[in-house]
């Protein structure tokens, strides 16, 4: 059992994954808003203050970087809102966990760094390359650059999971019939991919995570072979 931070872990994608997660660790939620989950600390801060951050990873031994933003225009409000959720927040909790003694962390980034994503088919994590322009798209992309520098100047080792639309399972439900294909991915199968992301450490990794079973939409090929995941819900037979 280890101690995580869950940087952004009140949100809606955080409040899928931590219950599963506390489940096998001791789960810390830093962020403005409390948790609905009581089985988790709640550690109250804003990411870009840097001496709140600085307090929320004492003591942690992972840091889970959760904080996702909206999907908005690009609007003035949601370029500030971009820049500090996925950029200069990013940046301040690795700094921070660095500076803690924390050399593991985890990203959770999006599929929305590819432009046009659904409409052509993801390879693996380098092809095609991330090229998003839009302001939500491009911050999220940048985080993962502010993700690989901290691995290479502080030695950190980062899992990047890049995901499609948590939803809860019964949601999933009524997205997914037999036949058809989403990438929605449930909060069940979001949750087993976060825990190997918590145990695998080997510098800087992408990984596609999505519940696009059926890899229509792209290979999940890297998260089987190096995390030994794969979705695992599948669409209801009952009538």
């Amino acid at each position: 059992m280890v101690r995580i931070l869950v940087v952004g872990g009140s949100g809606d994608v955080g409040s899928l994954v931590t219950p599963i997660l506390a489940q096998h660790h001791e789960v810390h939620i830093f962020d403005r808003q409390p948790p609905a989950d009581p089985a988790c600390v709640y550690v109250a801060g804003d990411l870009t203050n840097p001496a709140d951050v600085a307090s929320a990873v004492t003591g942690m031994d992972v840091l889970l970087y959760m904080a996702m933003g909206h999907k908005e225009f690009n609007t003035l409000e949601a370029i500030v809102t971009g820049f500090d959720i996925s950029v200069k927040g990013v940046y301040l909790a690795l700094h921070a966990a660095h500076h803690a003694g924390i050399t593991h962390a985890i990203y959770t980034s999006t599929l929305s760094i590819y432009e046009n994503f659904g409409s052509h088919y993801i390879e693996d994590e380098n092809t095609p390359a991330p090229d998003a322009t839009d302001i939500y798209g491009f911050t999220k992309r940048l985080g993962e650059e502010v993700c690989r520098n901290a691995v290479t100047a502080w030695g950190m080792s980062i899992n990047v999971l890049r995901l499609c639309l948590p939803v809860s399972t019964a949601d999933w439900q009524r997205v997914a019939a037999e036949g058809q294909h989403t990438c929605h991915t449930t909060g069940d199968d979001l949750a087993r991919a976060i825990l190997a992301a918590v145990d695998y450490r080997d510098g800087f990794q992408a990984f596609t995570i999505t519940g696009d079973y059926e890899e229509r939409m792209g290979s999940m090929a890297k998260a089987r072979q190096v995390l030994q995941w794969s979705p695992l819900t599948r669409p209801s037979t009952s009538e």
